[in-house]
Order: structure tokens, then sequence, then C-alpha cells
């Protein structure tokens, strides 16, 4: 069993604890990115993984390289060229300030990329599932081709595909992403959201709900998760959903449609560390349900479960084991030590 994941991976730089950037004269680094988070996730549950990928040959792209490379995420099909790895910058939120996330990738490495940089034929060899995510088509008019022309090479060589939304204000408005998306998604069958992608990418609202005011509307989100079945024809459509009490404190639960009934997980109550990365750690955790032939069920505690322990861990990556991620699906919630 194989995964391929294809995005950016960039730099990014965090002030110290709950710092703000203006008062910061330091910062954290470590590198991370959606389809990245999604393969180290993978690697570390045990499943092999690619992730395709363009960084500039030096001493940055190489740094990013090698810490994908310490945790087991197959690094063949990363090609060095272009100027810059993209960066971000993260200010954690605390109680009622919320975090804040400044974009520095433009002219990055893999937003240059042409059709010439990737051999698809030969990176989907042998493999089973190919996730992208919408921050990869949302970098460059080229990625955006490049991004169909891939999961119309992936659904060709029977690959199953996931695509987590990811709308991101800051790369496109909600047009362009709608018109990328509406092609990409047809290859798709396992479409993933968070309580606000799919109104900003496809339109659909969920009714009775506002996420500004930590309001979530369960049986709402199921009939969106309906609409873009019929609409898009995806196997499965799954939903995190996040009720902000704060920046500090969430709710998470999730739900999956299957085309004939809905599925919502159990709901956690998470004192946040790091939420960055919770999205695709759900993603990972359901990649892994559905190629280890977990039910449907087990398979959306198991991502839900997953995410949850992600938030509780600084930078990007999901440094959980599957047991750990059992454990807690199976309702050890309790946090005490462990000796």
């Amino acid at each position: 069993m194989k995964v391929v994941t294809f995005g950016e991976i960039m730099l990014r730089l965090s002030p110290l604890g709950y710092g703000r950037f203006v008062q910061s004269n330091k910062f954290d680094v470590t590198y991370g990115g959606s389809e990245a988070n999604v393969a180290l996730s993978l690697a570390n549950y045990g499943i092999a993984v690619d992730f395709v990928s363009k960084v500039p040959d030096n001493e940055i792209g190489q740094s990013a390289i090698n810490l994908l490379r310490q945790y087991g995420v197959g690094i063949k099909n990363i090609i060095k060229d272009g100027e810059r790895l993209g960066i971000y910058y993260l200010e954690k939120g605390a109680s009622q300030r919320p975090s804040k996330v400044i974009y520095d990738r433009k002219y990055s490495s893999i937003s240059k990329s042409t059709f010439d940089d990737f051999d698809w034929d030969s990176i989907f060899k042998s493999a089973d599932w190919f996730h992208i995510s919408g921050i990869t088509p949302a970098l460059s008019e080229s990625l955006a081709e490049i991004s169909k022309f891939a999961c119309k090479k992936a659904k060709e060589q029977g690959l199953r595909i996931s695509c987590d939304l990811n709308y991101r204000s800051k790369l496109w408005t909600p047009e362009e992403a709608n018109k990328v998306m509406s092609e990409i998604i047809k290859y798709v069958d396992v479409c993933i959201a968070n309580e606000e992608d799919i109104e900003k990418v496809f339109g659909i609202k969920a009714e009775d709900s506002d996420v500004n005011k930590g309001k979530i509307n369960y049986q709402s989100y199921s009939n969106v998760a309906k609409q873009v079945h019929e609409k898009y024809g995806c196997k499965y459509v799954a939903c995190t959903l996040r009720t902000s009490i704060s920046a500090s404190d969430n709710k998470w639960k999730s739900l999956i449609y299957d085309g004939n009934k809905v599925i919502q997980s159990k709901e956690y109550l998470i004192h946040l560390v790091d939420r960055v990365g919770g999205g695709d750690s759900f993603s990972a955790g359901l990649i892994y349900g559905f190629m280890n032939n977990l039910t449907l069920e087990e398979t959306l505690e198991f991502a839900t479960a997953a995410s949850c322990l992600k938030q509780t861990i600084e930078g990007d990556y999901n440094l959980v084991t599957v047991n750990e991620v059992n454990n807690l699906a199976k309702g050890n919630t309790s946090g005490r030590v462990q000796r």
C-alpha cells in the first residue's frame, strides 16, 4: 500500500510561546504544509508514502527534505529547483485573541512549476492513493492545471483520490476556487472539508450555523455533505466541525456521508496547544482507516481522535502512534500520566 501526496512544504516561523509578532525578536523554526503534514502522519502510522513537491536547491530546501526524511516520508519525487521556499508566520492566539497567519510564499519554487517537472506515470507507479488539497492549485495558474492533470492521471491509473478543500482566502477568491475545484472534484473519491470550506468553494451553506459565534447545527452540515455528494458524485464527503469557545478551547467532532447514511463521531473538548494541522491529521486518519479496511464508523473515530491529539502538539506534524489514537478513540480521555 502506498500513498502519494502533492503540495508545498514551507518554512514556518513562530514567536516563542504565545508572543505576538510585534514583540518578538526570536522565532521558532519548523516546516509544514497541508500535504506534507498528511504524508508525515501516514509515515508515522507505518504506511508507505511519497511526497511530491519542488523546493529550492539550497540549504533551506534541503532542511525541509531532511525533516521529511527523518520521519520516513519518501522524498525521491521532490525536485530541487527555483529560488525560494515559501514561508508562513504563525502567531498563536489565546483566550479571546485569535491566531494569525501571514504568508510570504509568492514566487516560491513550487508555484513556478511546469508540466515538465512531474512524470505522473512514474510517480503513480505502484501507488494506491493520491491526496491533494485546495491549497496547491491556489498557488498559481500553472499549479491549478498541473493539479487537475495529476488527478486525471491518478484516476486513469485506478488510484483512490482524496481532496481536502482547504480554502484559503489569502490565496484566492471563492470564485477562483469554485472554478478550479469544480473540475478537480470530479475525480475525487473522498472530499474533506471543514465547517466553512464547502460554503466558500461550492456556495453550499449550512443553515442555522455561525462559526464566528460558535454555533454549529450538525443536521445542517449533514445536509451540506449530502448536497456535495449528489452534485459532484464523491463516494464519501467528510466534514470536521469545530465549535470555537475561544482561541484556547474548542469542541471538535466530525461526520461522514457515504451516499446512504450520515455518521457522526464523538465530540472532544480540546484545550489547544497548536491547532495548525488539525485538518491534515484528520485527512491522514481517514486515509489510514480506508487503507486498512476499517469500518466507516471506525475510520471516522480514528480520524477524529487523531486530529484531536494533533491539536495538543506543537508544530504542524501529528507525532502520535496508532495505539495512542486507538486509546483515545476507545474512550480513554482522562489524560492521566502513563507510568
